[in-house]
C-alpha cells in the first residue's frame, strides 16, 4: 500500500486544520493506520491510532480532546482533525499503515509510510 498525507500549512495558533491520508495500492480499512510526528530535534511521536475495523481510536494525551482520527472507506482515506491547534503542535507529520491492532502508539511497528507534511502553528 501507498499512503499519501496532505494538508498541512502554517496556521495561526487556536485555528484548526484536517490532515489526510489517502492510499493506493490496496484497501486501507484492512490497515491499522497511525498518525505521527516529528518536530525538528527530535523523535517520532505517536499522535493518533485508528484500529482495523474503526474500533478503536487512540490519541496521545497531549492532543486528547483537541484532535480527532476518522476513516472515509468509501475515499480510501483516513483523515486527522486538528483544532485548538497549539505552537507545540508544530512538527512533520506522518501517516502510516500496518496489519496488525498491536502497539498502535509504537512507530516501528508500521511496514508502511507516507512522506510527511509540515503543520507549522505559530503563537
Amino acid at each position: 500500500v501507498q499512503l499519501q498525507a496532505s494538508g498541512g500549512g502554517l496556521m495561526q495558533a487556536g485555528n484548526s486544520l484536517r490532515l489526510s491520508c489517502v492510499a493506493s495500492g490496496s484497501t486501507l480499512s484492512g490497515y491499522a493506520v497511525g498518525w505521527f510526528r516529528q518536530a525538528p530535534g527530535k523523535e517520532r511521536d505517536f499522535v493518533a491510532a485508528v484500529r482495523r475495523s474503526s474500533m478503536g481510536k487512540y490519541y496521545a494525551d497531549s492532543v486528547k480532546g483537541r484532535f480527532t482520527i476518522s476513516r472515509d472507506n468509501a475515499k480510501n482515506t483516513v483523515y486527522l482533525q486538528m483544532n485548538s491547534l497549539k505552537p507545540e503542535d508544530t512538527a512533520v507529520y506522518y501517516c502510516a499503515a500496518r496489519l496488525t491492532n498491536e502497539n498502535l502508539e509504537r512507530p516501528n511497528g508500521y511496514n508502511y509510510w507516507g512522506q510527511g507534511t509540515q503543520v507549522t502553528v505559530s503563537s
